[in-house]
């Protein structure tokens, strides 16, 4: 996908807005997340206290098992912390109930998978309409916003294609468009790019860059050094903890072990 095929490049050849000062959208304090009980217990994160930045790009790497998976599920608000404080966008989210925490999760957080997980008797349009059905949009603009974020997207073209109409580039870069079609303050991708090529891994990178210019917060978990320099940051994860907290991603070789 080319520069053209994205109607966000218009906005992001803008200039920047003043970055003199960045609310905080994220911030951890002290989190902790325990599976199981007594002589099974495992500690999956350990009072961990992090801060991320309105509009920062982040990447979140580690070994299988160091906790990054664990922290996604927190951060987007599919699993609680046993103990510690989220706030997220200045909202305590850690202590609400299920009934708000879904609210949160559709209006203000936006998911990306390895798996695409678009339901196969839908069109990309329809797919990307379904988040929209759960809040307060009427069926005219829940269209014309499915329609934008396609185009933000280059699948303008493709709106009536359903899932196994495309190739799996597509059917993520569909899937970006459903994550965002809430104007959402947090974008999530957990390994995004791990069943795609490397031309469409370049491509799906080139989105999220897009999405970042225009100010929207992006954490991205994943194993891949390559897709981490397209960030901005990179938190490394090692036993349930974090070991570095702001790795230059251009950097990366030899300052994580």
């Amino acid at each position: 996908m080319t520069a053209e095929s994205l109607s966000l490049t218009q906005k992001s050849s803008q200039p920047s807005p003043s970055h003199d000062y960045h609310p905080i959208i994220i911030r951890l304090e002290e989190i902790t997340k325990i599976y199981g009980s007594e002589n099974t217990k495992v500690k999956a994160l350990d009072k961990i206290n992090l801060t991320i930045e309105k509009g920062e790009y982040c990447t979140i790497m580690g070994a299988s098992g160091s906790g990054k998976s664990t922290l996604m599920n927190i951060l987007g608000c599919l699993d609680r912390p046993s103990s510690g404080r989220y706030y997220l966008d200045n909202i305590d989210v850690s202590r609400l109930p299920d009934s708000q925490l879904a609210e949160i999760r559709n209006g203000k957080i936006g998911f990306v998978f390895q798996q695409f997980h678009l339901l196969p008797q839908m069109t990309a349009l329809e797919n990307v309409i379904l988040p929209m059905i759960y809040g307060e949009v009427s069926p005219t603009e829940r269209r014309n916003r499915a329609l934008e974020a396609l185009e933000k997207v280059g699948l303008g073209n493709r709106i009536n294609n359903k899932p196994n109409q495309l190739s799996g580039g597509q059917q993520q870069r569909v899937a970006i468009a459903r994550a965002i079609v809430n104007e959402p303050v947090l974008l999530l991708a957990d390994e995004p790019t791990g069943a795609l090529d490397s031309q469409t891994t370049e491509e799906v990178l080139d989105i999220f860059e897009s999405l970042h210019q225009v100010g929207i917060t992006v954490v991205v978990v994943t194993h891949e050094a390559e897709v981490a320099r397209h960030s901005r940051r990179v938190i490394w994860f090692k036993d349930g903890q974090i070991v570095h907290s702001h790795i230059n991603p251009q950097e990366l070789h030899g300052v994580v072990d």
